[in-house]
């Protein structure tokens, strides 16, 4: 069974900086294909943050356009969320999504960010 563990939420300042990781494992015979990452905020709608397809291209919401970069290690089952300049409305809890080569949809369980002004 394919797993997705993100990590490295945290409370931090407005201005600051965060990366998020999530890590897949239970990959037997299967790969990883398009993932991202998407946020949902108390009261809110889950919504996508940014897409990365296995060969690199990226996608990504105008609220984060310029202040955060999506990035994946292939061979690491690996992918990551670097978050400068936050802002208060990035507070959210974050999930890691990926669908698979076996056309498996997977979700994380989640890491929260919290933006203090």
């Amino acid at each position: 069974q394919v797993q997705l563990v993100e990590s490295g939420g945290d409370l931090v300042q407005v201005g600051g900086s965060l990366r998020l990781s999530c890590t897949a494992s239970g990959l037997i015979g299967d790969i990883l294909t398009i993932m991202g990452w998407y946020r949902q905020a108390p009261g809110k709608e889950r919504e996508l943050v940014a897409s990365i397809t296995r060969t690199g291209s990226t996608n990504y919401a105008d609220s984060v356009k310029s202040r955060f970069t999506i990035s994946r290690n292939n061979a690491a089952n690996a992918m990551y969320l670097q978050m400068n300049s936050l802002k208060p409305e990035d507070t959210a809890r974050y999930f890691c999504k990926a669908n698979t080569w076996l056309n498996r949809e997977v979700w994380g369980q989640g890491t929260l960010v919290t933006v203090s002004s």
